[in-house]
């Protein structure tokens, strides 16, 4: 048993790895009977496009370019009787009448054309081309092959040359094809011009049935099972990509290509059987051996299990004696050990068992708090969407009237804006997920436009030129927009920004005239939901997590930062360190347009407000809005009508926005339509999963003004 199963194992895997290498080797056989076909097919277009170019140098003599017939007649007759395949040539007009073969005198009856088709294709496309194979009125298989030609006075003449199909079986017979390999070529109908066996017999008939349905099956070119009109089945590659739509056939007999794979595995059977015997009686002889002291040990270990005295039992082999002499050792430890060991397999099931329930509450937990996190980002966005958006519509209306309430309102909703953000971001903190993507930034350039972004507070700077560190720019703008934001909040009438190189560090000071800090606030303000001290109004909102935030993005950039006050009513001063950079070499960033205007928009939300107030904003920049508020909906959209750009809400009721923005790409087809997704969930991988569904852009609930125009804007160059 145990030989058996040793060698089970790496029977199995023989025999797959046989199996394997017949299907690799079948595989190639195949791709070698295609390329085969293509070499074959290649070879007809050759043989073709040769006497297409005797014919085209036959079309340029003096004698038909000046109109003299009877002269070119003479040529003509010349050049056919130098090609040993050649029947005729026969010359017709631009009606398709014929005016005379070289097979007969010139003043003879012209005959009927056999392939009346091919002729009036030359006609119409003017272009050369080659007839099917027909019997002619002799009894011989032969095929057009006819070149429209123009003379210096502008008449159109066609130039026919009969071809015996003595030439592609001579084609056949110079390719070296696999072993037992029946080739064939076939006209454009598809009937047989040359075949490797029965020519004679084969020539212009059509094809099998079962050829008919393997090309049905695999188009213009494939490898298959057809049968041949002898009866016999063959592994079948063909290709029809002839400029002539002539086709090239290769089919070898299928029993062939499955006959090495079985011979491989049967040799291998019977290697496996002859090792299995021989191993077989190897084992027997080395068990009789142990077969006694195994028995003398068996008695041995029962007597240990019920108590009773161990017989002494010598033996030869030194594992069987030292086996002997652990059974009586374990005999007068066993009552210890025993006790011993049920109490610590009891203390330890009881640690394991606590162990793995707290694991499982502490996973439970977290995963429990990601999921609240994204469902309370997203449904906190939601309804800041459609405020966002009627906000800006006011604003682009301009009433006067309104103009202080649409301040306030639009204070207040960045607020919450930024409440949601701040909760999400010490999410990512807390769980570590929270990644900045590092490269030189200018950090004068970060601060300045922080600065010139705040309306609502007095904030000066002083701000060389440049500063480079290494950082990630957005994230440094939200440090500086916290610690901004800070001062605004607790007071500050005269906020001051600087920045400074000191040895290899980066110095970002923002100083204020606010409400300042305790000793006590100074040690514990970097720490999450810690605030100074507020009235239960709570004049100065927010959560508590601005600078906790900034404190790990800033040790994320290698750097540290530290606050310090004089006291209460003092305001208080925050110090940022990063290390600096080298300048950026390359200052290449990617230009987003201004937004087009007139463009065919449909907007995507289930949340009826947000989708009327975002249509009116859009129609109000300028662009034709449809609006849907389904998956089913907004695919009907698209195929009434194709927009230019489709903003989707990723929370659909039918479906989610990632697989309707997949069934749009695939109504698009080639045509070019920009995919915006507009949601509440904003976090890491919700963008990241947005871009690999084919999303052009990744917006995050609610959207503004620029937001909008953003998604309406050129791609970027």
């Amino acid at each position: 048993m145990l030989t058996a199963i040793g060698l089970l194992p790496l029977a199995l895997v023989g025999a797959w790895s046989i199996h394997d290498a017949s299907r690799y080797q079948q595989r190639e056989q195949k791709r070698l009977m295609l390329d085969l076909a293509r070499a074959l097919s290649s070879a007809a277009d050759a043989e073709l496009d040769s006497t297409v170019g005797v014919l085209t140098g036959l079309g340029r003599a003096p004698e038909l370019q000046q109109g003299d017939l009877h002269a070119f007649y003479g040529v003509s007759r010349m050049l056919a009787n130098t090609q040993p395949e050649w029947i005729a040539v026969m010359l017709a007009d631009s009606t398709g009448k014929v005016l005379w073969w070289t097979a007969d005198p010139i003043d003879a009856a012209p005959r009927k054309v056999a392939d009346p088709d091919s002729l009036h294709a030359a006609l119409v496309s003017r272009q050369p081309v080659v007839g099917r194979i027909v019997r002619g009125p002799r009894g011989q298989h032969a095929f057009p092959v006819r070149v429209p030609v123009i003379t210096a006075s502008g008449k159109l003449y066609i130039l026919t040359a009969v071809v015996r199909p003595d030439r592609m079986v001579r084609l056949l017979d110079r390719q070296q094809g696999l072993g037992g390999a029946l080739t064939a070529i076939r006209d454009s109908s598809q009937s047989v011009v040359a075949r490797s066996r029965n020519q004679e017999g084969r020539v212009g008939a059509p094809p099998s049935a079962s050829l008919i349905a393997l090309m049905a099956e695999h188009g213009a070119e494939g490898v298959g099972i057809a049968r041949t009109s002898e009866g016999q089945e063959m592994v079948t590659a063909y290709t029809t990509l002839s400029h002539f739509n002539w086709l090239a056939v290769v089919g070898r007999p299928a029993e062939q290509l499955s006959a090495a794979s079985m011979q491989g595995l049967g040799l291998y059977g019977a290697g496996i059987a002859v090792s299995l015997l021989v191993c077989f009686g190897l084992a027997s002889l080395l068990s009789a051996r142990l077969v006694g002291t195994i028995g003398a040990l068996q008695q041995n270990a029962a007597a240990l299990g019920s108590g009773a005295p161990l017989t002494p039992s010598a033996s030869s082999v030194t594992e069987v004696e030292q086996i002997s002499q652990a059974l009586a050792l374990a005999d007068a430890q066993r009552n210890t050990r025993e006790h011993e060991r049920m109490l610590l397999l009891d203390s330890l099931n009881q640690a394991l068992t606590s162990h793995q329930a707290a694991l499982a509450e502490a996973r439970e937990a977290g995963r429990a708090k990601d999921e609240f996190l994204a469902v309370l980002g997203h449904e906190l966005r939601n309804p800041l969407s459609p405020i966002v958006t009627s906000l800006d519509l006011l604003d682009l209306r301009n009433d006067p009237a309104s103009q202080r309430e649409r301040g306030v309102m639009r204070r207040q909703v960045e607020h919450l804006r930024r409440l949601v953000d701040d909760l999400l971001d010490v999410s990512r903190i807390i769980s570590g997920k929270l990644q900045i993507d590092l490269r030189p930034v200018n950090l004068a350039d970060v601060a300045r436009h922080a600065v010139s972004a705040v309306a609502d507070q007095s904030v000066s700077a002083s701000l060389p030129p440049a500063l480079w560190v290494q950082g990630d720019d957005s994230r440094l703008t939200q440090v500086l927009n916290n610690l901004l934001s800070n001062a605004s909040r607790f007071g500050s009438s005269a906020t001051h920004v600087s920045l400074t190189a000191e040895a290899e560090q980066a110095r970002l000071v923002v100083s204020d005239n606010g409400i300042g800090m305790s000793t006590d606030l100074l040690a514990r303000v970097f720490e999450p939901f810690q605030q100074a001290p507020q009235s239960l109004a709570r004049r100065t909102g927010g959560l508590g997590l601005g600078l906790a935030i900034v404190r790990k993005i800033v040790e994320l950039h290698g750097g540290q930062v530290t606050a310090s006050s004089p006291g209460p009513g003092q305001g208080s001063r925050f110090e940022v360190l990063l290390p600096l950079a080298a300048p950026s070499e390359l200052l290449a960033a990617h230009r987003v347009d201004a937004a087009q205007a007139g463009l065919q928009v449909l907007l995507v939300d289930d949340n009826v407000d947000a989708a009327a107030a975002g249509a009116e904003l859009l129609t109000l920049m300028g662009h034709a809005v449809r609006t849907a508020h389904s998956g089913a909906a907004a695919l009907a959209a698209v195929r009434e009508a194709m927009p230019q750009v489709a903003i989707l809400d990723i929370g659909l009721p039918d479906m989610d926005g990632y697989t309707l923005a997949a069934a749009i790409r695939a109504e698009a087809g080639g045509s070019a339509v920009r995919l915006v997704a507009l949601t509440g969930y904003g976090q890491k991988e919700d963008v990241e999963r947005a871009y690999a569904a084919g999303f052009d852009l990744h917006l995050t609930k609610p959207a503004s003004l620029d937001d909008l125009q953003l998604a309406t804007a050129e791609r970027p160059r």
